[in-house]
């Protein structure tokens, strides 16, 4: 699955940046994949911090294979050291054994998470062990699909406004004019921001 947008969104987007819009034309759709189930997407995550893509989908799937499913049933049945031997370090074990067991005993409803405003979900999911604001945000990207999320954690997103502006120095208080002026549509300028900083 992909994340869903179309001309509504990148529509509204150039009317808003001009300098966005000429970006938009010129890189064409983008396809950025989603994982709708959160605790899988969450556990997908916390796998890919600090290493590359290649290598995060190595070490999942072979914790896929261990696990039998990235399940909150399956991975809290796990030693710390089997899921280590994924290929992961201690404290990323450590912290997917605890997302699991905060899944189990219901700490945290990962099924109810859709039906939560980003804030909340945010709110909840940073209660968690391993995960910040930018994983959160990540999430109701990358999982819940929300269309209105523009990063300030997101290094990918900062850089691409800088490059897309010719700005040298961007302040939370400058990202926030972003943000209010890309509203409701943010997710679909961070897609196309992120795709702005990889540009030579």
């Amino acid at each position: 699955m992909y994340f869903e947008y179309g001309e509504k969104e990148t529509g509204y987007l150039k009317e808003r940046d001009k300098k966005l819009g000429e970006a938009i034309d010129r890189i064409g759709f983008v396809k950025r994949r989603i994982i709708p189930d959160p605790f899988r997407a969450l556990v997908y995550s916390i796998v890919g911090q600090q290493i590359t893509g290649k290598a995060a989908d190595t070490v999942f799937n072979r914790l896929v294979a261990r696990a039998g499913e990235i399940a909150p049933e399956r991975l809290a049945e796990l030693d710390i050291s089997e899921i280590k031997a994924c290929g992961m370090s201690l404290r990323k074990a450590e912290y997917i054994r605890k997302i699991a067991e905060a899944a189990v005993n219901g700490t945290v409803d990962f099924g109810g998470l859709k039906a939560k405003p980003d804030r909340e979900v945010i709110d909840i999911l940073t209660t968690l062990p391993g995960v910040g604001i930018w994983t959160a945000e990540m999430l109701l990207i990358f999982s819940l699909a929300r269309p209105n999320v523009l990063s300030f954690s997101d290094f990918g997103i900062r850089k691409g406004l800088m490059k897309l502006h010719g700005i040298d120095r961007l302040t939370k208080e400058k990202f926030d004019e972003y943000r209010s002026l890309y509203s409701p549509y943010c997710t679909t300028a961070s897609i196309y921001l992120w795709e702005i900083a990889k540009e030579s």
